[in-house]
């Protein structure tokens, strides 16, 4: 059955004031266009949740949706913090939560398989221990020795950007994978948008590339160029542009309300945000091709 529906209806029916909403996608697919609707939709009260909150948590709490955060790397890769998260974490009004990258994916491994929590070996990371008290250290009942352990995290709803998915929901990512999968089935609603909708021919022809299936998945959204200005691989390259000028941007209010205004209350849907990027920005950000060898699954 087609799950198929605007991103704006799916925002409005499945993201409620609230919610620990989990938007996934690790360096790349991270679903910028989602979080905009969110913003313009005015949904409040969220938990935002992230491996690295980048720039669109950024935005979202400069918006004024979010009263916490929970994260394991917080700024604005490869540029500086990120200002806006920065300033409410130490004014104090924003809750926060930090974990190492390994701990965030252990929390989100546990809710996926329904545990109560998850075994992970010392990062060394001894001061997140001290400044997080959900991390417990338990005793081993094989070996005896402490073990560290971090909860569950089991996400309200999760967004999750995909290269293709048929109108079911089966969907297939390449490139790096992050958390995508995980955060899928820890998830009680998953929200996917995708670059390409396509038969479901496509997808069977190709199953190993298939992480997220349609049985966990409420609504899918066909929305080109979701992740920009981070990126998609092989559909468009990450805008470094946007991300070095970011700490001009959001460096104060009338910067931040400015760029609200214009790319994100401004503009109706992501089409219009797309036409509103230029086609010389998207020739810009256009990779080459590098196909992948085809491969023989066989004829039974």
């Amino acid at each position: 059955m087609s799950k198929l529906t605007s991103l704006s209806d799916a925002i409005r029916q499945h993201v409620h004031a609230g919610d620990l909403v989990y938007a996934a996608g690790f360096t790349h697919l991270i679903p910028f266009a989602a979080g905009h609707e969110i913003i313009r939709q005015q949904i409040k009260d969220l938990v935002l949740a992230r491996a690295t909150p980048d720039l669109i948590y950024d935005q979202m709490i400069a918006a004024g949706c979010a009263r916490k955060v929970i994260f394991s790397y917080s700024g604005n890769p490869g540029v500086g913090s990120l200002k806006w998260l920065r300033e409410g974490m130490e004014k104090g009004s924003l809750e926060w939560e930090e974990y190492s990258h390994f701990g965030m994916i252990s929390r989100l491994q546990a809710g996926a398989s329904g545990l109560p929590f998850m075994p992970m070996h010392q990062t060394g990371a001894l001061d997140l221990e001290k400044a997080n008290p959900l991390y417990r250290r338990v005793r081993d009942p094989y070996g005896g020795e402490d073990v560290v352990v971090v909860p569950a995290l089991c996400p309200d709803v999760a967004i999750v950007h995909v290269q293709r998915a048929d109108s079911e929901g089966n969907a297939q990512i390449w490139g790096i994978l992050g958390e995508q999968r995980e955060a899928a089935f820890a998830s009680k609603r998953v929200i996917l948008t995708a670059e390409e909708i396509v038969d479901p021919e496509i997808i069977r022809s190709d199953p190993n590339r298939t992480l997220i299936p349609s049985l966990v998945v409420s609504a899918v959204c066909h929305v080109p160029w979701c992740a920009h200005p981070s990126y998609t691989q092989g559909y468009y390259d990450r805008d470094n542009e946007l991300y070095l000028r970011w700490e001009e941007i959001s460096k104060d209010e009338s910067g931040m309300r400015a760029y609200l205004d214009e790319w994100v209350y401004g503009v109706k849907d992501r089409e219009e945000y797309l036409e509103k990027l230029g086609a010389e920005t998207r020739e810009r950000l256009k990779p080459g091709l590098r196909l992948s060898a085809p491969v023989n699954y066989g004829s039974y």
